[in-house]
């Protein structure tokens, strides 16, 4: 009886045994399944937020590259020059930038302590057009005054030619670049049909392609004129408030050298 007692209870803590590890085996199925579909949201959403992070520039490059290499090349080269010319003109522009109040004061107190040498000295240590139009006004202001403002008036049109260089380039990319990208649109039209007329039916993604690349290259030349455009109309600007700044201080130059003279 014992032994059949002792047998009897080794098979009960093993069909306990069993229905422990079944429940078990159960439990970890179901927990690794929610774990891994955790997961998973997880990678998609860092997959969808590096999407977004290289989204605009990876898109930038594929559809350059998809509008080919012909026109949007030249496309380029038209923003890669119009860059050039308006950042020179830029730094130009600022280096030619003077406190003119400043040096209108500071000429005005050398005249008055020191004469005409003394304002040319202060003329000749300050940068701008607008001070070599002092030291030329200056310079011809032994002979008379009509002599000086002359040499102003004259000088004067040189400094604007100094300050207009190159901008005419500037404005000729702004005007080729659509006009490129149109030309390659009426381009990429002709070989739309051109494929139309050989297979003798219309089919969408027959001409897609070219109606693509002939979208692309007007999109790609009206961006480049609009970003040189605002270049432009920066430059035209600064052009124009430092022209400004020299015929104000072309007439307190006279006024200074007459009142010098009496």
């Amino acid at each position: 009886m014992k032994k059949v007692f002792s047998i009897l209870a080794m098979a009960g803590v093993f069909v306990l045994s069993a229905n422990t590890v079944s429940a078990n085996a159960n439990v970890i199925p179901s927990n690794m399944s929610s774990t891994l579909a955790t997961m998973t949201v997880m990678l998609q959403d860092e997959a969808a937020a590096a999407s977004e992070d290289r989204g605009f520039t990876q898109v930038l490059k594929e559809q350059f590259i998809q509008g080919g290499a012909g026109f949007m090349g030249i496309v380029l080269l038209c923003l890669i020059l119009g860059l050039a010319v308006a950042i020179e003109r830029i730094i130009y522009l600022n280096l030619a930038s003077t406190n003119t109040t400043k040096l209108k004061q500071q000429v005005e107190d050398a005249l008055a302590s020191g004469g005409i040498e003394a304002a040319k000295e202060v003329c000749r240590n300050t940068k701008g057009p607008v001070a070599s139009i002092y030291y030329q006004g200056l310079d011809r202001a032994g002979e008379s005054i009509d002599s000086a403002e002359k040499a102003v008036v004259s000088y004067g049109g040189v400094q604007m030619g100094q300050l207009e260089k190159n901008v005419s380039w500037l404005s000729l990319f702004i005007a080729i670049a659509p006009m490129l990208g149109f030309m390659g649109t009426v381009i990429g039209m002709i070989q739309a049909f051109q494929k139309i007329s050989a297979v003798g039916n219309l089919s969408a993604s027959l001409i897609a392609g070219d109606i693509q690349v002939a979208l692309l290259t007007t999109v790609f030349g009206l961006i480049t004129a609009i970003i040189l455009q605002i270049f432009y109309n920066y430059i035209i600007a600064k052009i124009d408030s430092i022209v400004n700044d020299m015929e104000d201080s072309s007439i307190s130059l006279i006024d200074m050298l007459v009142d010098h003279k009496k």
